[in-house]
């Protein structure tokens, strides 16, 4: 399996889309953080990075169907997912090595916003004066975000030899994860389950996250998420032996 990591991170790296993909998401937060007036720090007056952890998951849903699309989708295409089979590896550890080499490039796409919490803290009055639980629990609540994002997009990816039909229906499933339930619960006919099909959704448990308390409740949902999904690429890939 970290054979497998390793090549799906060099080779993203060794392409040009990564650095364009990453450029792109850093320059889309940091114009709303920074320059458009309806979400600008300076315009807005407090010391905290609420507008970075409400754009961020926007901005995820197109960042990463973009870099899960050729996991398995240019694979199939170039007919190399047949040799990979042949390799004394399962199915899962290719799942794995290409779902955690995709966390790992979310998570580097993380780093550098991490200077936006420190000029943030910089600019607070006094310095320092930022909601730090807060911070770090919308971190969180970002990472297993984009963890679901990542596996929905590893899903899609299976199920096509596309990489555009891939990236198409990575972004359909995490809008609908993300704010279709959401949407849906608005709805004034639900009544009291309302609030239960909200719950269905990531938007709820990650502003739940956001406010810096850790429930489980909250990270059972992720992670059961991430398992379906999984599963979920398990079996399509497993379908090759029916």
């Amino acid at each position: 399996m970290l054979s497998i990591l390793q090549k799906e991170i060099n080779a993203f790296l060794n392409s040009l889309i990564a650095y364009i993909v990453i450029i792109l998401f850093l320059t889309a937060i940091g114009l709303f953080i920074w320059v458009f007036p309806e979400t600008s720090i300076f315009e807005y007056g407090f010391a905290e990075m609420e507008a970075f952890f409400s754009l961020a998951p926007w901005v995820f849903i197109f960042l990463i169907p973009a870099i899960t699309m050729r996991t398995f989708a240019e694979e199939k295409k170039d007919g190399t997912i047949e040799l990979l089979l042949t390799r004394p590896v399962t199915d899962w550890q290719i799942i794995f090595g290409k779902y955690f080499s995709a966390i790992v490039l979310v998570c580097l796409a993380l780093v550098p916003t991490l200077l936006y919490y420190y000029t943030v803290s910089e600019l607070g009055s006094p310095a320092g004066n930022v909601d730090s639980a807060a911070v770090a629990g919308s971190y969180i609540g970002l990472i297993l975000l984009g963890s679901v994002f990542a596996s929905i997009g590893i899903m899609s990816s299976v199920l096509t030899t596309n990489q555009i039909v891939s990236f198409i229906i990575a972004v359909f499933l995490c809008f609908i994860f993300y704010t279709g339930f959401e949407s849906l619960a608005s709805v004034n006919v639900w009544g009291q389950y309302s609030v239960l099909i909200d719950k269905l959704g990531i938007s709820y448990h990650y502003r739940a996250l956001s406010k810096g308390l850790i429930d489980s409740r909250n990270l059972v949902y992720f992670f059961s998420v991430i398992s379906i999904m999984l599963l979920s690429t398990k079996l399509i890939l497993g379908s090759r032996k029916w």
